[in-house]
C-alpha cells in the first residue's frame, strides 16, 4: 500500500506539472498584442549605392535582396536536406540576380565595413559555382565595368547585344545604322545561351524549397 501511495503521489505531481506547462506553452504561441519589434532598412548606405549601380547594369533582370542560398539551391540527396539546411540556412548573398523565369543567374556580395571573411567568400564561391551560379564580390570604390558583370552573368551574347544597342542608337559616319541581320545574329546567340543554361540548371530546380515543410511552423500561431 505504501508503494501504491507513493506512486500515486508521483503521478499526481507529474500531472500537475504537465498541466502547469500547457498554459505557458499555449501563451508562447499566441500572437502578442504589441510586437516587441520595429522596422529597419534592408540595406546600409554602402549597399544601397551598390544596389543602384547594379540595377542599372542588370537593367533587364530582377535583383533580390539578401536572399538565403537555401532558397535557390537543392540537396542532391533529399534525405540529407535537414542536415544541410541547418548548416546553410544562415548563409545569404547581398544581392541575387535572377531572370524573369525566377532562375538565379548570379550573386553579388558587397565588401564593406563589416568584414566579409575569405572563408565565407570561398564557401559561397565553391557552393554556387557547383550549381552553375556566378558569384562576385564588389567594393563601392572599385566596381567592375558593366560589360564584365553582364558577360559573367549573362554570357558573351549580352555584351555583344549591348554594343549593338549602343551603336544602333548612334548614326554612323555615313548616316547608316547597323543592319537588322547583326541584331538577329545576337538574338540567335542569346537563344542558344539560354537553352544551354536551362540544360545546366534543370537538375536543381525540381522543387521550390530546399526542404519540404520549411515554410511552415511546427506549431501555428494562435490569436
Amino acid at each position: 500500500m505504501l508503494i501504491a501511495f507513493l506512486l500515486g503521489l508521483a503521478l499526481g505531481a507529474a500531472l500537475m506539472f504537465w498541466r502547469s506547462k500547457k498554459p505557458a506553452a499555449r501563451a508562447a504561441r499566441r500572437v502578442p498584442r504589441e510586437w516587441p519589434l520595429k522596422a529597419r532598412p534592408l540595406l546600409n548606405s554602402t549597399e544601397r549605392q551598390v544596389w543602384g549601380w547594379l540595377a542599372k547594369v542588370m537593367f533587364d533582370q530582377h535583383i533580390m535582396v539578401k536572399l538565403p542560398v537555401t532558397r535557390f539551391t537543392l540537396p542532391q540527396v533529399q534525405g540529407e536536406a535537414r542536415q544541410w539546411f541547418e548548416l546553410l540556412h544562415g548563409i545569404y548573398c547581398t544581392f541575387t540576380v535572377c531572370g524573369s523565369d525566377g532562375r538565379v543567374l548570379g550573386c553579388v556580395d558587397v565588401a564593406g565595413a563589416k568584414v566579409l571573411s575569405m572563408r565565407n567568400q570561398t564557401l559561397k564561391h565553391a557552393l554556387l559555382t557547383q550549381c552553375g551560379i556566378k558569384y562576385w564580390v564588389v567594393e563601392l570604390d572599385n566596381l567592375p565595368h558593366r560589360t564584365q558583370l553582364r558577360t559573367a552573368f549573362l554570357g558573351e551574347w549580352a555584351a555583344r547585344a549591348d554594343q549593338i544597342r549602343e551603336a544602333d542608337s548612334k548614326p554612323t559616319s555615313g548616316g547608316k545604322r547597323p543592319t537588322a541581320a547583326a541584331a538577329a545574329s545576337v538574338d540567335m546567340d542569346a537563344g542558344r545561351e539560354a537553352e544551354s543554361m536551362d540544360s545546366r540548371l534543370s537538375s536543381i530546380w525540381s522543387q521550390d524549397s530546399f526542404m519540404a515543410g520549411l515554410d511552415s511552423r511546427s506549431a501555428e500561431l494562435k490569436p
